[in-house]
């Protein structure tokens, strides 16, 4: 049965998570305050839009629907309520990852509704919208949570993403995406799923199992992660000459760390915002990276990326550095489609 709902409630909702998506893109400490000033444009709609969903009147049948809507909208506009809230700008920083997690949690809610809603199904893809009425379902998507006891951020677990287009006798290439010091695998995979769900990758975002990866022991967070990889290559089809190791902040730091190992599945690496741990570069010569950095990088110096790029190149490694003007510490999502074409050429658009 098609599911309904006003035609301003995903409109309204997917403007102001896209509107979110740009702020976390220019997040700098000095910049908040600039940056959620357009982000309360959407307070408004936003209540709105919870009140016609509440006063809805529509068929049970579209209870869930309403529940899904409501649930998300409700996340979106917490995160704009916290997004640079805190006495000092420490406080107002920590305020904005709470924020960022909001809002990953609204796409998780809504993601389950791209069946019913062509604007909500062209959120989680890439390119311009398509003319139809209805969204395309060449299969079924599977999303996965890995989690001890069901906990949905407990540590050390792994969300997995398989495309509608998975073909259990076509192997498809892994992309291992790890989140940033203070992250969540389950919030980090959104970072990547549209790029998964339009070129037909397998997408694991892994979770550290503390804090943050174990850059000073990298054995401890590896074996970890090569279980898991493991455990995905045991129940799909992965070309395991096609798997690619990225990962944000301290997730880059750790993708090099473990990437440099001989018991690292992957020989492709794409760093980003990162350093270079201590590491031993004896088997930089069978290994490829395409590193990301910030030109306005304000924890990560960029001249640390350029001295570690010249370090890692002398030890023999294929390495490009893509260094983004106006870039601070943040995710370029933009720079995804560039590392992939590097990655593999054939997950190109």
């Amino acid at each position: 049965m098609p599911m309904t709902a006003p035609p301003e409630v995903p409109s309204t909702l997917l403007k102001a998570m896209t509107s979110m998506e740009k702020a976390m893109r220019r997040l700098h400490p000095l910049a908040i305050p600039a940056l959620k000033e357009p982000l309360l444009a959407h307070e408004e709609p936003l209540k709105t839009l919870l009140h016609v969903l509440a006063a809805q009147d529509s068929p049970a049948s579209d209870a869930h629907t309403r529940q899904v809507f409501t649930r998300a909208c409700t996340l979106i506009e917490d995160s704009i309520r916290l997004f640079g809230t805190g006495d000092d700008a420490t406080q107002a920083f920590m305020s904005v990852l709470k924020a960022m997690r909001k809002h990953c949690q609204a796409q998780e809610a809504l993601f389950e509704l791209c069946d019913g809603f062509p604007q909500v199904n062209q959120y989680f893809l890439e390119g311009e919208p398509v003319p139809v009425a209805a969204p395309r379902r060449p299969g079924k998507t599977r999303l996965f949570h890995s989690t001890r006891d069901q906990e949905p951020y407990a540590r050390g677990g792994y969300s997995l993403f398989v495309p509608e287009s998975y073909d259990p006798d076509h192997p498809l290439p892994l992309v291992v995406a790890m989140h940033g010091g203070y992250g969540h695998g389950r919030d980090f995979l959104w970072t990547w799923l549209r790029e998964a769900r339009s070129r037909g990758f397998i997408l694991m975002a892994p979770s550290s199992m503390g804090r943050t990866w174990s850059i000073a022991d990298i054995s401890m967070d590896a074996r970890q992660l090569n279980r898991h990889v493991e455990e995905v290559c045991s129940r799909f089809t992965i070309d395991a000459s096609r798997i690619l190791l990225t990962g944000m902040s301290d997730g880059g730091t750790f993708a090099l760390g473990f990437g440099f190992r001989g018991d690292c599945p992957a020989k492709a690496i794409a760093p980003v915002s990162c350093v270079l741990p201590p590491v031993d570069l004896g088997l930089a010569g069978d290994r490829r990276i395409y590193w990301v950095h910030g030109a306005q990088d304000w924890m990560f110096a960029v001249g640390r990326a350029v001295a570690a790029c010249k370090e890692i190149s002398s030890a023999g490694a294929d390495v490009r550095l893509k260094v983004v003007p106006d870039l601070s510490h943040a995710y370029p999502r933009e720079e995804n489609d560039a590392i992939l074409r590097w990655f593999d050429p054939a997950l190109a658009l």
